[in-house]
């Protein structure tokens, strides 16, 4: 049987636009979101700069609507940047109602080991508090910080390194005195 080019070709592309065909068609997966339901969740990321995908799905559960939280990070309007202030930025806004503390080492001559407490505000670098010892214990880090801040001058936020120094009894007394205590990560580690 002899056959013409141009059938063979035609064939061939017929196969081609079958075999696509076949090849594009839907076969399950997740079903499809609604445009509506796009479209509030685009409304409520932009509405609400600061939720993010899990505070979005948990408010669409809440409204009655079953959708997966990672559906909800594909549909939410993507933004540069941080959604929050930096840390910077909270440095700057609150310097003012900012005091740091730190607990250093001081070897003295005689090869013994003198501790040192200083609190500084943030504001204006002043020097606050300074204490001394050679035995430092909780109990003596929570007198030193009412001792410096006997009245209403104490700071809003103290930030302090990760110290097992102070331990719940620094903390009760931070609390008392209406502080909110901010430990970071130390510079070293």
């Amino acid at each position: 049987m002899i056959i013409r080019p141009e059938t063979l070709v035609g064939w061939h592309r017929a196969g081609f636009r079958r075999y696509w065909r076949w090849k594009s068609c839907r076969r399950g997966g997740r079903p499809q979101i609604e445009t509506e339901l796009r479209a509030l969740i685009r409304q409520m990321s932009t509405e609400n700069l600061l939720w993010g995908a899990p505070r979005i799905h948990g408010e669409l559960l809440k409204l009655g609507f079953s959708v997966a939280q990672s559906s909800v990070a594909k549909y939410m309007v993507k933004r540069r940047g941080p959604p929050s202030q930096e840390w910077r930025t909270f440095l700057r806004n609150h310097a003012p109602d900012i005091a740091a503390m730190d607990l250093f080492v001081v070897p003295t001559i005689g090869f013994k080991l003198l501790y040192g407490f200083v609190i500084i505000r943030l504001d204006r670098r002043d020097l606050v508090w300074i204490g001394v010892t050679t035995n430092p214990a909780a109990e003596w880090v929570a007198r030193q910080i009412t001792e410096a801040f006997p009245w209403d001058g104490a700071p809003r936020y103290m930030i302090r390194d990760r110290d097992r120094i102070y331990g719940t009894v620094v903390t009760r007394r931070l609390r008392a005195m209406g502080i909110r205590d901010k430990p970071i990560a130390p510079a070293n580690g």
